[in-house]
C-alpha cells in the first residue's frame, strides 16, 4: 500500500512540473506563467543529445561578441550540465557565426572559474560545438561575481578575440545559474554594463530572483529568463533568437549600385573590381586608368633639329619665290614697253 502511495505521489509531482515548466520571469507569478503542459504534446519529447555537426541556423544575427557565463556548481546535477550543453549548441546553430559575424566564448564556473574557450578559439560552428562537448562540470560553490569579474578582464579582451570598440560590435554575456551566489554580483555586474556589455541573466529551478535582477541589464523585463527545470531550457533559444538575430537590411532594400553590405542594423556600399565608390556612397564609377608618358629626351633633341632644319629650308623657298616673283614682275614691265 505505502508503494502505491509514493508510486502517486512521484507520479504526481512529476506532473506538477510540467504544468510549471517554463515562463519569462517578470515577478514569478505561476498563476499568470503560459503552462508548458498546454503546448506539448501528450507524450514526452524524445531525449536529446549534442550533435556538433547538425549546424542548422535559423537567421541571421547582428554580429557581437557573446560569451557564456555558466554555472556548474555542485547542484547542477550530470544530466542537467548536459542539456545546458544542448542550448548552448541551439545558440550556435542560431547564430550567424564567422570571424566577421558573431564570435562566442564559454566561462565555466562553480568555486573556481575555467575560461573553457576565448572568441578568437574557434570561428565557425562545427569547431565550436566541438569544444562544447567537451566542456565538463567544475562542481563545488557558485561564484558567479568571480566567474563576471573574470569574463569582463579576460574573455571580453581584444587579445582575447574580442573587436575594438571603434568596430561597434556589442558585447554580449549570458549567464545561466540554479542557485544564490556565494559572492557579490552587484559591484561587479554595474561594473561590466558601465564598460559596454550587455547582460542577460537566466535562472533555472532554485535561482535566487534578486541576484539575477541585480545582475542583468535594464529593462529587466527583457534581460530576466526563468526556466522550472533545466529539462526546459532549450525552450529559451526561440526567445534569444528573438533578441539577438536582426533583420537583414541589405535584404530589407538598399540603393547600393553595386554590392550591399551588412553593418549591424544598417549597410553601406562597395563596388566591383575596377569601380570606385563615388562621393554619395552609393553609385559607382568606372576607375580612370592613368597613363603616364615617357619621354625620350634623345627624341625630343632630334625632333627639335628637323623642326629648325625645316623652318630654314621653309625660309630660303620663301625667298627664293619672292625673287623669282620680283623677275616675272620685271619681265613683264619689260614686255610692256615694247
Amino acid at each position: 500500500m505505502k508503494s502505491l502511495f509514493w508510486s502517486l505521489f512521484y507520479c504526481a509531482s512529476l506532473l506538477l512540473s510540467d504544468v510549471l515548466a517554463t515562463y519569462h520571469l517578470s515577478g514569478v507569478d505561476p498563476v499568470s506563467a503560459q503552462s508548458f503542459a498546454q503546448t506539448r504534446n501528450i507524450a514526452r519529447p524524445p531525449h536529446r543529445t549534442l550533435n556538433p555537426a547538425k549546424t542548422d541556423s535559423q537567421c541571421r544575427s547582428r554580429p557581437l561578441d557573446l560569451v557564456f557565463i555558466i554555472d556548474s556548481s555542485r547542484s547542477v546535477r550530470p544530466g542537467e550540465f548536459e542539456k545546458v550543453k544542448i542550448f548552448l549548441a541551439d545558440m550556435v546553430d542560431t547564430l550567424d557565426v564567422g570571424p566577421d559575424a558573431t564570435r562566442v566564448a564559454v566561462v565555466n564556473y562553480a568555486s573556481t572559474v575555467k575560461i573553457e574557450f576565448l572568441l578568437k578559439d574557434h570561428l565557425n560552428k562545427p569547431d565550436m560545438k566541438q569544444a562544447i562537448t567537451r566542456i565538463e562540470p567544475l562542481a563545488a560553490g557558485t561564484m558567479t561575481g568571480l566567474a563576471i569579474k573574470t569574463a569582463m578582464n579576460e574573455a571580453f579582451t581584444e587579445q582575447s578575440g574580442a573587436r575594438p570598440r571603434s568596430r561597434n560590435i556589442s558585447k554580449v554575456a549570458i549567464i545561466v545559474t540554479d542557485g544564490r551566489p556565494q559572492d557579490q554580483v552587484e559591484e561587479v555586474s554595474a561594473t561590466a554594463r558601465a564598460s559596454g556589455i550587455e547582460i542577460y541573466a537566466v535562472g533555472v529551478d532554485r535561482a535566487d530572483m534578486r541576484s539575477l535582477q541585480l545582475m542583468a541589464s535594464i529593462p529587466l523585463d527583457d534581460h530576466v529568463f526563468y526556466v522550472e527545470t533545466y529539462g526546459v531550457i532549450e525552450k529559451l533559444t526561440s526567445k534569444f533568437r528573438e533578441t539577438l538575430c536582426g533583420l537583414d537590411p541589405c535584404a530589407m532594400g538598399h540603393e547600393c549600385d553595386h554590392i550591399c553590405v551588412n553593418s549591424n542594423a544598417s549597410y553601406y556600399c562597395k563596388c566591383r573590381n575596377g569601380y570606385i565608390l563615388n562621393t554619395d556612397k552609393k553609385t559607382c564609377s568606372l576607375k580612370q586608368v592613368k597613363v603616364e608618358v615617357v619621354v625620350d629626351p634623345c627624341k625630343c633633341e632630334a625632333r627639335l633639329a628637323f623642326q629648325k632644319q625645316t623652318q630654314t629650308a621653309i625660309q630660303q623657298l620663301t625667298a627664293r619665290l619672292a625673287d623669282v616673283t620680283g623677275r616675272v614682275e620685271q619681265l613683264e614691265n619689260m614686255v610692256g614697253r615694247v
